[in-house]
């Protein structure tokens, strides 16, 4: 397979997919139903053109999931315009702890009796299976950082948080199979890899999120220095918020959710800001909307646009490039009618029974609790923690049991949510405006 042929592959789907955004938008379908519709094609089951193996490229593949995982946590923490103490954040924090650990509980139970996996690879494919992923929910998150709607804020913020909160049941998972040190009766696992971790990745991110971004807005503000290169902005906060949470031994998913929202966060206090009047244009590529002065008054908003813009975009060339992958490894997906059972119960009984406990006695209405049960869109996020189980020793005949249970779930994901998401979010609309009238 030739660069050049790669280069025309890739370039016919980039433009078929420009030029039939409009009328994807008006059909039940999403983008990741198409890539996954192309990498199938592309794959050992069509044009064989595309042969990834979960078992052969395991080191790869971690990388590139990780990366778009990344880049998407970064974003939604980039959507939300409310900090982790605001009364907001009760919702999307119980989903993203209670009813997801519910879940890896249910889970394990159904997997153990159904399966018979033993108790390590039970507890890790409920991880696996868990959380909900940030980058195919695009349709169902925050439509801007005022945007303050219960069920959008809800799978939004679950969204960003519960891809780091599965990480310590991965970690008991691979530490009952043997693989991981859990400590004796537990203590290490408790307090390294749920404790700390989680805490730890949380408070990294958000200093890092809060300094930088403040330290820019400074600059620009002050001395209208460091007026360009958005791009390396979101980049460079993402590896250092990421590479210092690693480093320090906490989730490096939590700590890039965490900076994006603190990012998120940073406001010029331009009452107190003194501007010096060179006379000279603030920035090469802008033109200030009345004169310095104003353009002070906006830099941490114009800081924020751009940022946005250019992580949105990585974010949808990460989606596309993983998704494809993932439809040229559906080979590796053989049904049986156990796992077909498991995977009927995770979307139909386990995912709403657990939102209906997580959220027992929460101010939504009925609407609402549905939409949440339903939209738990499974994706690129397991894939990694799939991928992760594999790199670290994961023996063979449990990976590839859990490998096929794994892309059936996403698969199956894409395709349902991917078809009502666009109906069902209309149907919200329309009645939440009738009873607003």
């Amino acid at each position: 397979m030739t660069f050049a042929i790669w280069s025309l592959l890739i370039g016919v789907l980039l433009i078929v997919m420009v030029l039939s955004a409009t009328l994807l938008k008006r059909l039940p379908l999403s983008t990741a139903m198409i890539y996954l519709a192309a990498g199938f094609i592309l794959g050992p089951a069509g044009w064989a053109v595309l042969t990834p193996s979960p078992f052969v490229h395991t080191a790869i593949l971690e990388r590139v999931t990780e990366v778009a995982v990344l880049l998407s946590l970064f974003s939604v923490g980039l959507k939300l315009g409310l900090p982790l103490s605001n009364w907001h954040w009760l919702l999307p924090l119980r989903l993203a702890f209670l009813s997801m650990t519910l879940t890896v509980a249910l889970v394990a139970v159904v997997a153990a009796w159904v399966l018979g996996l033993p108790l390590g690879a039970a507890v890790l494919l409920g991880a696996i299976l868990a959380p909900t992923d940030p980058v195919l929910a695009s349709a169902v998150q925050v439509e801007s950082s005022g945007d303050r709607d219960r069920l959008r804020f809800s799978l939004t913020g679950e969204g960003g948080l519960n891809d780091g909160t599965a990480f310590p049941f991965v970690m008991l998972g691979l530490g009952l199979l043997g693989l991981h040190d859990l400590g004796a009766g537990g203590w290490r696992w408790l307090v390294a890899d749920v404790v700390w971790a989680t805490i730890g990745g949380l408070i990294i991110g958000g200093t890092l999120g809060a300094l930088i971004g403040r330290l820019v807005v400074y600059l620009r503000s002050r001395h209208q220095e460091s007026i360009s290169l958005d791009e390396f902005l979101a980049l460079g906060l993402i590896a250092i918020a990421y590479g210092v949470a690693v480093i320090s031994h906490t989730y490096g998913f939590l700590a890039v959710f965490a900076a994006g929202l603190a990012l998120q966060r940073v406001k010029e206090q331009s009452r107190n800001i003194n501007v010096i009047h060179t006379g000279d244009a603030p920035h090469p590529d802008r033109e200030p909307l009345n004169g310095l002065s104003d353009y002070a008054d906006n830099t941490s908003a114009y800081m924020m646009q751009a940022v946005r813009g250019f992580n949105g975009q990585m974010e949808r060339i990460g989606e596309l490039a993983v998704v494809l992958v993932i439809g040229a490894m559906l080979t590796f997906t053989h049904f049986s009618i156990n796992a077909a059972w498991l995977l009927a119960l995770l979307f139909l009984v386990i995912r709403p029974a657990s939102v209906w406990l997580g959220l027992l006695g929460a101010p939504i209405s009925r609407d609402q609790r549905f939409m949440i049960a339903w939209f738990g869109i499974r994706g690129i996020g397991s894939i990694y923690y799939l991928l992760y189980a594999i790199h670290h020793g994961l023996p063979s005949a449990l990976a590839e049991q859990i490998v096929s249970i794994t892309f059936a779930a996403v698969t199956i994901s894409i395709i349902l949510h991917g078809i009502s998401v666009r109906p069902v979010m209309h149907l919200y609309r329309k009645r939440k405006l009738d009873q607003d009238v």
